[in-house]
Formats: C-alpha cells, structure tokens, sequence
C-alpha cells in the first residue's frame, strides 16, 4: 500500500477507534448510572472521558506508526514511539487520579447522604480530601519517574543513583524536615479529627472557619474574609481552640456595668423577652445575676445559647443592643454615673491658680 495513504489511514482508524470505544463506554456508564441512582459513582466516572480517549488514541497510535513506511515517521520512529509513551504515561496517570477520586468522592456522597452527624461528616470530608491529594502526588511521582526511565540516559544513570540512594536519602531527610514534619501533621490531623474542613477555630488570637487542609498547610478564613495560611504542624504543636469540637452548640456571655440601684429583676424579664424575639436563640438555656459589684458599679452577667458560634455573637449582640436601648429609656438612672462634688467651703468661689 502507497506510504502516503498509510498515514491518514492509521490516524483516521486510531481516531474512529477512539471515538467509538469512548461513546460505547460513555452510553455504558449512563445506563449503569440510571440504573443504580443511589450511588453517584457511575455518574462522576463519566468524568474520566477525556483522559480515557487520550490513553486509547496514544495506545492505537503508537502500536500502529511502526507499520507506517513515510520517511519522516519511518527515520524517527524512535522519538515519534518516546513522545507517544510520555503522552501514555501522563494520560494513564491522569487516568488514575480520576478514577480514584470519582470512587473516593462516590463513597463519602453515600456516607454524607446517610449521616446527621455534621462533625463526623467535616471529618471524613478532611479525610477523603487529604486522601485524594496523597493518591495525586503519589501517581504523579511514579508517571514522572516513569517518563525519565523512557529516556536512555537516565535509564543509566538510575544504577548510580541506586547505590547512593543512602546518602541521598539521610541528605534530602535533613534538607527536607521541616517539609516532611509538615507532611506528617497533615496525616495527624486528618486522622487524628483534630481539626476539620468547617470547623470553627481561634488561632493566634483570630477567629476563622477552616476553609481547607493540605498535606503541608490549612486555610482559615476569618469573619472579615481573610484567608490566614499556617503550615499543619502549627495545630499538633501549639494549643488552639475549636469551637466546634464535640459539637457546634455553644454558650455565651454578655457583660453589663451598671448603678447599684439597677432593677436586675426587671432585666431579667426584659431579658428573656428579647430571647424569645430572637429567632438566633436556640432555647437551650439562659441566666442573667451580678458577678461582681466596685463602689460605683454593679457587674451584670447575662448568659445565653446558640446552635453555633455565628448564631451565638448574633444573638449576644441583640441582647446588648436591645438591653441598653431599653435601660436608657425606661430606667435610665440604672446606667453607670460619675457624680461631682465641690470641694467643702468652696461654694461660689471658683478655684484654681491665681484665684
């Protein structure tokens, strides 16, 4: 068969080919998802189309240029075969990756789905993210090594690099601790629930929700939309606090300095009036009594209840506001005063220097 004819003839077969193994396993996998529609998992691998029809192309491809007799692919047929295996390399890997997190994402939508417990649900949720990037970089370390073996080079450099893999190795630990500390806290955390994606934390005097953990840093993201990144091994050395730990329900207080003539009975009723018109308030518990009393003031402690800590600073800034606005207008003589006296026998005689 005529060399010229030979070329357009593999490409368009390895393209038909490909085009039609992709829309049969396409239409596969549609059928399996309208079947089974409790699990997601047939319908996230539907995804993996593009990696799949590049593994398929570069595979036909390559078992099928050899036979091509045109002189450009015939006299470089050893590099067209090497780019063809790093495109299979990469998008077997790319493969890979997809597949895994198409089942690992297939899996934690079924737990989700079945779970009422929000804590547990953030903990796999930092679990199975933790999981899908350790696979990542995992896969990727073995297609790039894979990619370097294709090449003759480093396929002999690779029995010198053996023997001194030792050496290397106590040399690149040193170089690399901090990184590889960081890495270990990462898994620490992940599977040690320390702290999860959603939770609420105070971290270096900042309140934040966590917005996302990696294998080497994690994300909060504080009331005023500030993104603060700290390396993971910051939460398995220092103490920090999570608020959402064993629950997100919190209690809260709100403190009151007023005159000792006060009517703390009236504002323990307008206290719990202004609770139950606060739809922030979720019922569990209140109290409002005087911690403290100074000579010119009274401390007044009110307490109150919230499902989480963003219901809680609403719900304490409502008892604040509506508390004070209400003192101030039917008992205003119970807000703090600072009396002056003139000074004994200086009655209509004003003093100061030269007088």
């Amino acid at each position: 068969m005529n060399s010229v004819l030979l070329l357009p003839i593999v490409l368009g077969g390895s393209v038909l080919l490909t085009v039609a193994a992709g829309w049969a396993g396409d239409l596969l996998l549609r059928r399996a998802d309208a079947r089974h529609p409790e699990t997601p998992l047939w319908n996230l691998l539907r995804r993996c189309r593009p990696p799949v029809r590049i593994v398929l192309f570069a595979a036909l491809l390559r078992a099928g240029h050899r036979h091509v007799e045109w002189a450009p692919v015939h006299d470089n047929a050893a590099a067209v075969g090497r780019i063809l295996a790093l495109v299979l390399i990469g998008a077997g890997a790319w493969l890979i990756v997809a597949v895994a997190a198409a089942v690992v994402e297939s899996g934690y939508a079924r737990y989700a789905t079945g779970t009422r417990d929000p804590a547990r649900v953030r903990r796999v949720r930092t679990q199975v993210t933790l999981i899908t990037r350790v696979v990542t970089v995992l896969v990727a370390v073995v297609a790039a090594a894979a990619m370097l073996l294709t090449f003759p080079s480093f396929r002999a450099l690779g029995t010198s690099l053996l023997a001194s893999a030792g050496i290397i190795g106590i040399v690149a630990g040193i170089a690399a601790q901090s990184t590889l500390g960081n890495l270990f806290a990462g898994f620490q955390i992940a599977f040690g629930d320390m702290v999860r994606i959603g939770d609420t934390v105070v971290v270096a005097g900042e309140w934040g929700v966590v917005e996302d953990i990696t294998l080497t840093f994690l994300a909060v993201r504080t009331w005023d939309e500030r993104r603060i990144t700290m390396p993971v091994s910051y939460f398995t050395t220092r103490p920090f606090e999570n608020w959402s730990r064993g629950g997100v329900q919190m209690t809260g207080t709100v403190f009151f300095h007023c005159d000792h003539a006060a009517p703390v009975d009236l504002m323990r009723d307008k206290v719990r009036e202004i609770l139950d018109n606060c739809r922030e308030w979720d019922g569990r518990g209140w109290d409002l009594a005087v911690t403290e009393t100074t000579p010119s003031t009274i401390v007044v402690r009110a307490i109150v209840t919230a499902k989480d800590a963003d219901e809680l600073w609403t719900v304490r800034c409502a008892v604040r506001e509506r508390l004070i606005a209400w003192l101030a207008e039917k008992h205003p003589d119970a807000l703090p005063r600072v009396l002056l006296d003139q000074a004994p026998g200086a009655e209509g005689t004003p003093s100061g220097p030269g007088r």
